[in-house]
Order: C-alpha cells, then structure tokens, then sequence
C-alpha cells in the first residue's frame, strides 16, 4: 500500500472520529452541547498535532526513537510553576482564577526556560546532543523533587485543587485558551515545516548532513527551542501527557516507513487526532468517566516505552 492511501485511510479514521464525537447522541442539543464537544476537539487535535509535531523533530535531532522532549525537563517546569502559584499566591488568586493569565504564565516560564537553557548550553562552543539530555534529565528531576516540597507544604484544601493541574484533562477547556495556542501552533508549524528537507538531510547524521550543506548546530538549535515551544503550549493548555507522543511517532514510523518528515509528522498528527478524539469518546461513552484520557495513554505507552527498550537491547546485541 502506498503512502498517500494509508494517509487517505488515517484522515478518513480522523474524520469519523471527529464527526462520532460531535454528533454521538447530540439529540439536537445545538446550542449548548454542540460548541462545547466542538472547542474539546480543536483542543484536542492542537495538542496532537504539537506533541507529535515537537516528538518526531525531537526524535531526529536526537538519532533516537524512544526519546520525547519531556526528558527536556519541560513537564517538571510546569508542574513546578503550577505549585508556586498555589503556595504564594492561592487558589483564589488572579493566575488561578483566570486561565489566560495561568496559561500566559506557564507558557511564558517554560519557553524562557528553554531559551536560557540552550543559550547557556551552546553558549561555550558545540557540545553534544546526549550531554544536553542528560543535563535536561538531572534539572528535570531536580525540579519535580521541588515541588514535590513545596506540594507537602501546601495547605490540603489548596492541593486538591492543584491536583486539577497535574493530569491532561479535556473537560474544561477555555475557549480563549484554544484560540490562544492555536495562533502559536500554527505559528510555529509554519516555521518549522520550511525546515522539512533540512530535517530529511539531518537524520542522515552530523557529518553528512553538514557535507551536504546543512548548518546542523543552528538547525539543532532552532528545532529544539521550536519542539520546546510546541510542548509548553499544549502542556499549558490541557495538562502533560508523558508517553503519548512516543506512542503516535513510533507507530508513524513503523506504519509509512520512509525518512520523509512531511510524511513521518502530517501522519503522526492525523494518528494523534484519532487517539485522542478516539480515546476521549471511549472514556465518555464507554467507562463512563470512570479513568481518565492521560491515564489510559501513559498505561498504554509505558507498556510501548518498556517493548521499545527490550527491542533495542535486543537489537544491539
């Protein structure tokens, strides 16, 4: 099967999805269901389309496929600011009360996280790719054992409502805030899809890619502030979701088989539409409400993260 009719198939599979979760027993209700169902989609295929976006350039950069650019440390930052906000300022301040300044906010710290992070990185010549991981790790790690700190210090009452911040939820999403990270998004799709042949020469490798032409460390450069960006807007926007976009780059991998990134991410974007409009019906309709979408996704790619390790391990040896 060629790669244009899969793609064919997936967007027909992202459509159905969608229409199933808009109009699924709607029983006419226009006024007040149907926009709601229509701003969770949006919402829902935005935050696809960043993670798995963000995940395959990630994923390159990195010559390693079971990476996402959560080990950046991005997901702790957020939760870190999220728990800052309620032990400073409470539950009933102004960044608590209104989402655009609480996703301003957060947005605004992790993408200047990233910029200061890289800048101090690069800033003493080319170091490796790995030695930035590692360093992305140890911060990580380093600022969720902060806020789990300062979560223990939190008064009770206040954490029950922080736990609201601390898993992907689709429920209540802001329309505001879906117009807001749309506009980013799309901002930065377009940016980075006039890097598409760039990242094709790129997976080839440091050397021949900077033979053939490509200026890798500024390309690195960009693609990971741009990934960082991407991840800080969807993580703001409905909550961090670990292993999802593991599960959509791989599966897009193993299922169009080429090295072509405008193939690899508009397919790896289309799946994500149909895990999350998909899975998120599956919960409403079929469980009830009774687990949530993030819960399901990070069960789900951890069992993957664990089968993609064992194949690797298997691989080397």
């Amino acid at each position: 099967m060629r790669n244009h009719t899969k793609m064919l198939i997936l967007i027909g599979l992202a459509v159905a999805s969608i229409l199933l979760y808009v109009f699924y027993e709607l029983n006419g209700n226009y006024h007040y269901a149907f926009p709601r169902r229509l701003i969770k989609v949006v919402a829902m295929s935005l935050t696809g389309i960043a993670i798995a976006y963000s995940t395959v350039v990630f994923q390159t950069i990195t010559h390693n496929r079971i990476l996402t650019p959560s080990v950046m440390g991005l997901d702790a930052l957020y939760m870190m600011v999220q728990t800052f906000i309620y032990y400073f300022f409470g539950s009933m301040s102004i960044f608590v009360i209104s989402a655009q300044y609480n996703f301003l906010l957060a947005v605004s710290a992790m993408v200047v996280f990233a910029l200061l992070f890289y800048r101090v990185l690069f800033k003493e010549g080319k170091r490796p790719i790995y030695f930035l991981l590692l360093v992305g790790m140890i911060v990580g790690t380093f600022l969720g054992s902060v806020t789990t700190f300062f979560q223990v210090l939190i008064d009770p009452n206040e954490f029950l409502s922080l736990q609201s911040k601390m898993f992907a939820s689709f429920n209540n999403v802001n329309s505001d805030l879906v117009w807001l990270a749309a506009i980013a998004i799309i901002v930065a799709f377009i940016y980075g899809w006039r890097h598409m042949s760039q990242l094709d020469v790129m997976s080839l490798g440091r050397d021949t890619a900077i033979n053939l032409g490509v200026p890798y460390d500024k390309l690195v450069q960009r693609m990971l502030i741009l990934s960082s960006v991407l991840i800080a807007v969807s993580t703001a926007l409905v909550g961090p979701i670990t292993f999802f976009g593991l599960i959509v780059a791989n599966l897009s991998y193993q299922f169009f088989k080429t090295y072509k990134h405008s193939v690899l991410i508009a397919g790896s974007c289309v799946m994500s539409i149909v895990a999350l409009v998909g899975g998120q019906w599956m919960v409403e309709r079929i469980f009830n409400f009774d687990t949530t979408l993030s819960v399901i996704i990070n069960f789900v790619g951890g069992v993957y993260f664990i089968y993609l390790l064992l194949k690797e391990s298997r691989s080397a040896g």
